[in-house]
Order: structure tokens, then sequence, then C-alpha cells
């Protein structure tokens, strides 16, 4: 039994129940099974995909999203998510990395092709709404493809996802899921929402996102609930939904409830529908938590990662404690094991700040191709997140920051060290850091401080141009500073910690 046999179970019991709803298009169960069984068809017969090849998609979201990963599933392949909003050098590197066998693609971002046609030439092209030049479209390669795709010896033990997120080295990794990650992380959302068949489930963050993708979508499926799914969020797309669609979940990191919150609208909109509200991706603020609490609607946090399917550490639906706890993010998981330990991987007491492990079914299996993170993260079987927290007497966690120094910014996460390994490629660059400042929008956003190489003076554009032409535009620092020299400890590593607190002592001085 593979994860597609969950839908297919559903298509048994409710085959005429809506199981994803788009704008233009919705599907049954009884289709959306039909559709997957006929692209795992198509990918086995046309393309040649089989047990533990790499398939990509560079979209928006749309349901093709999660036909092909059911239809991976089937036939034991893996999808490989590709973040639209990084630049092409970005997609390449990933496309490369993972040795993909086929690309599934929007118009929107085919100007990636014709460099992975150079760079990948066996790689077969599929474009979701036009024809490539050097392959076919959707509708094409899956006309007349009628059959059962499934590969033999197929299970929720094989791996099923990569996922891409950047590292401290500057350059992405891809965290390996198996099937059975998204079967207990299932298992644990439907624990934390108290979810049901009856459910509707309101989707519009990105799924190349696991948040976007598992915190709500594929359980609500798993469980024959219904997926409204948007192409991407936007404010009022969102409130529409919310109050017309009418439903009973959904998912919004702290900037797009801000976003919710600001709308003209958003005072006499009917949220009724409501059950509760899911948010996390960084820390959360209160009063983003008290506004939805103030019309009635509770707020469920979640911790969690990529390397953990997310789901991990959460609030209940129903548990009143836990989302009475102001700043808690819950309780471990039904299938979650965490504590938070010293360096030496010493448990602390509760109200001491240590770094949060974890272990269970959804964490990570690997890194795709890199044996040393994998070591680094998965020890003794505990997966070490890299984050701080405090427990306290009763269990609850409590984040405090992130060990790595990762921006958070609109619920994405720029890493400082990809940012500057790009302003280290420029000629005129000696010395970068890049950290993060408080924005009262985006929750954080990135700051460049540079040493010039002597005897050139490099303009603000003109560094701004060259990342740009490297980086995806919410990577590309907000605020670019030139300075004599940064701060770095006795082995002349750069002090990120000291740049933060001198620009806080700034802000602080502006504001007084």
């Amino acid at each position: 039994m593979d994860l597609s046999d969950l839908i297919d179970r559903n298509a048994a019991f409710t085959p005429d129940k809506d199981a994803i709803r788009f704008p233009g298009q919705t599907l049954t169960y009884a289709e959306l099974a039909k559709r997957i069984h006929s692209t795992a068809f198509a990918l086995k017969t046309r393309l040649g995909v089989g047990r533990g090849d790499r398939v990509a998609i560079l979209s928006l979201n749309r349901p093709d999203y999660l036909v092909l990963l059911y239809a991976c599933a089937r036939l034991g392949a893996m999808l490989v998510p590709i973040n639209w909003r990084l630049a092409t050098p970005e997609h390449l590197y990933i496309l490369e990395h993972a040795s993909v066998k086929a690309l599934f693609v929007e118009r929107a971002f085919e100007g990636v092709l014709e460099p992975l046609a150079s760079a990948l030439p066996e790689c077969r092209q599929v474009g979701l709404d036009f024809t490539p030049d050097r392959g076919t479209d959707l509708a094409g390669l899956l006309d007349g493809a009628d059959g059962d795709g499934r590969n033999p010896h197929i299970d929720t033990t094989c791996p099923l996802l990569i996922v891409y997120t950047s590292g401290t080295t500057g350059r992405p990794k891809g965290a390996v899921l198996r099937q059975d990650a998204l079967v207990w992380n299932a298992i644990q959302s439907t624990h934390m929402h108290d979810m049901t068949s009856a459910d509707h489930v309101f989707t519009s963050l990105p799924m190349f996102h696991v948040g976007g993708l598992n915190i709500q979508t594929t359980p609500a499926l798993q469980a024959g609930a219904t997926v409204t799914l948007h192409d991407r969020f936007e404010p009022t797309a969102a409130l529409k939904a919310i109050t017309e669609d009418r439903p009973t979940l959904t998912v919004l990191v702290p900037a797009t409830m801000l976003a919710v919150l600001e709308h003209p609208d958003a005072a006499t909109a009917d949220f009724s529908s409501l059950r509760a509200v899911t948010t996390g991706s960084t820390i959360v603020p209160q009063p983003l938590v008290e506004a939805f609490h103030a019309r009635g609607i509770p707020v469920l946090q979640v911790y969690g990662s990529t390397e953990t399917a997310p789901i991990c550490i959460y609030t209940r639906l129903g548990g009143a404690d836990s989302i009475a706890r102001r700043g808690t993010t819950g309780l471990p998981g039904l299938a979650c094991e965490a504590k938070v330990v010293d360096a030496a991987g010493t448990e602390l007491p509760p109200g001491t700040a240590g770094e949060i492990i974890v272990r269970g079914p959804t964490t990570l299996y690997e890194y795709w191709g890199d044996e040393a993170a994998t070591s680094d993260v998965l020890r003794n079987g505990w997966f070490h997140t890299g984050d701080i927290a405090t427990r306290d007497a009763d269990g609850y966690f409590y984040v405090h920051d992130r060990k790595k120094n990762v921006i958070i910014s609109g619920g994405e996460n720029i890493y400082p060290a990809e940012v500057e390994r790009v302003l280290h490629e420029h000629p005129a660059i000696v010395e970068a850091a890049v950290v993060g400042r408080p924005d009262p929008h985006w929750q954080e956003v990135p700051v460049a401080f540079l040493v010039a190489r002597p005897g050139l003076a490099p303009s603000e554009d003109e560094i701004i141009a060259h990342l740009r032409a490297h980086l995806a535009r919410f990577k590309v620092p907000r605020e670019i500073r030139f300075v004599d020299d940064l701060p770095k400890n006795a082995m002349g590593k750069v002090q990120h910690f000291q740049i933060k607190a001198d620009l806080a002592r700034e802000r602080e001085a502006a504001d007084a």
C-alpha cells in the first residue's frame, strides 16, 4: 500500500464529493483518483519514471501539484517542489543537484528551460499550461493515458519528497521525506485540528513549502475532506474565500494574518465558518493572536521545519489550556518526542533555554547527496533543529530564537550565508555580513554590511543589481551599508550577533 491508496479509498467511499476546488476547476474524489492513475501511467510509460526517480514541479499552487505528489507515491518516485520565488540560477542548482528526470513547469517560469536543456539534456520538459519548445504539454502527455501506473513493491517506506531548504553553507539542502512521514504527519494534523471528513480547508500558502503542502492540505485529502486551493496568497481573494467559500480551517503565517486583518473589508467580514486559524513558521506576535481571538477564532500554533514534514509540536483545537497559554507553541504531537538539551545533548530542566531536538516517524530520512549534513543533524535517532526554546513544568514549549542566523521575512527563510556567498562573488566586495532587522510588516528584513576592496567604491544600485541577478527578490537586502570593518572573534569569524546588537541600539536611539 502506498500513499495514493488513501485517495483511492476516499474515492470508493465518497466518489462524488469535492476533493479540490480551484478557480475554474473542481475535482471530485473519483476524478482526483482517476487523474492520479493516468498521471502515474503517463509518467511511467511515456517519461520512463520509475522507483527512486526525481520529478520536479516549478509552479504556483494548482491541482496538478497534488496529482503529481500522489502519482509519484504510486510509482515510488520522488517529487521535488521548487520555490518559484527563487532566481533561475537557484532553480538550476536544485534541478541539477537532484538530477531530475522530468520537470513540470508553468509558462511564467519557462525561462529556466533553455539553460536546463544545456545543464540536464536528458531531463524531460512538460508545460503545465503551455507547450515547451523541447517538450510536451500536460494535456498531450495525458491524452490516452489510461492504465494502472502502479509499480510493484512500493509501500510507504519509499522516499516521496525532496524539499530544498537553504543551509548555513549558502547552498540549498534537499530534505528527503518518506511516504510514511506524510502518513504520520496527517495523523498529527488530524489530532491538532480535530479534523474530520466534514472539514473544508482553505490553502493559499505555497505548496513548495511543507507548511502549505502538509499542515492541512494533504491531511485533509487523506481524511476525505475538501480543499479550496488558491494559486497564491492575495489578501482580497483570501478574504473573499473565507467569507464566501466558508472554509472551516486555514493556515496563515504572521505576514498573511496581518494582511487579512488590515484589509479594508476585514472589520465587517464574516469569519464565523472558521473553527481555527493555524500559524507558525516563525515566532508569532501576540497581538495577531489576540486579534483573531477577539473575533472568536482560536489560533493554533505549530512548530516544525522542512525536516519534520513539518508538524512536530503544536497547540490543539479543543485544548483550551494550551491555547490560553500566552506565547506557547504547544506540546509534542502524537508521533513526536521532543526535548530541550544543552550542547552535550543533556536534557535541561524546565525554564532553561537550550536546543530543541525531536524524534519520530515524520523526521527526514536524509539530506539528498549530503552525508555530512545528514550526520550533523541526525544523531542517535534525534533531529537537532538548531532552534532555541524553554519548556515549562507542564511540558509546554516556548520557542525563543534561532540558533542559526536565519532571517524570517514574510514567512520565508532567508539564510545570511547564502546572500553573503553571492555578495562575496562581486569583485569590489572584500567582506560581507547579512543580518535581520525588525520590520513591522515583514517581521524581519535583511540588511547587508559590506567592506569594499581598497580603491573601489561600488554603488548601492550596483550591489543590488548583482544580487538580483543571482537571488530571489525577497532575499535581496533592503539596505546596503558600507563599513570599514566587521566585528570578528579571535578565530576571524564575523560576529553577526554584535552587528544585530548595534542595529538594535541604533534603532533605540532613533526612537528616543
